[in-house]
């Protein structure tokens, strides 16, 4: 009997079946890249967030940290969130016909303008994994139907139909659901994931800022 191998399935397939496996490959291969450069970036995010609270909650000057974070550009997470607010803060402040509330409403209003940046970057290329992962099973299964029909048409020519000459024709099609699933599945992993890590940093984002609101409203009412 002849030996059937995944190449040769892939190189027999009909130009259609084939256009498809390569469309779904190359969806694979620009999801794995996308879900490493998004693995690199949460986990920065999370150090530098965990990293900063750390030294934010040790009882250091605000100002003496405003510096640190204005030399850090590469600074992910809250320590952004921080240098805006206390950015903003000091400008408020030094007019000196501010009101309280406008102070720390403008005060605020940068953290929350900083945390949807920091927040945007984060959930960046999340939808393209969504996608990948909701369509590639159907393009993969187009592949299938259309490799199935192009398969049968050709017993129909031959007037012979056994089980070695429907085979490989059934085969080839399948490997196109078979790509299919192989692209969907990791990108929809990583986009429950990514969109889970994104959800965890942005509850933080908003505990920072509401804390960190109070800590310059005691000191200004002082």
């Amino acid at each position: 009997m002849q030996q059937i191998s995944f190449v040769s399935l892939i190189l027999n397939a009909s130009l259609v079946v084939q256009l498809v496996m390569a469309g779904l490959a190359l969806l694979s291969v620009i999801s794995w890249a996308l879900i490493f450069q998004k693995v690199v970036l949460l986990r920065a995010a999370k150090r530098d967030t965990v990293e900063f609270e750390r030294t934010f909650w040790s009882g250091s000057d605000l100002n003496t940290l405003y510096d640190e974070a204005n030399r850090n550009v590469d600074m992910k997470g809250t320590g952004r969130l921080f240098r805006a607010g206390f950015a903003e803060f000091q400008k408020l402040r030094g007019r000196s016909a501010g009101e309280l509330s406008d102070v720390m409403e403008g005060t605020r209003r940068a953290m929350r303008a900083a945390a949807q940046r920091e927040l945007e970057v984060l959930d960046s290329h999340n939808d393209f994994l969504a996608t990948v992962g909701s369509v590639s099973p159907y393009i993969g299964l187009f592949g299938t139907v259309w490799g199935i029909m192009h398969a049968f048409i050709g017993l129909g020519n031959a007037g012979q139909a056994t089980l070695s000459t429907v085979a490989p024709g059934i085969a080839e099609a399948l490997v196109a659901t078979a790509i299919g699933l192989f692209a969907a599945i990791p990108a929809v992993v990583a986009y429950n994931r990514f969109a889970s890590d994104v959800d965890r940093l942005a509850t933080r984002f908003d505990t920072f800022m509401e804390e960190f609101s109070n800590i310059l409203q005691r000191q200004v009412s002082r």
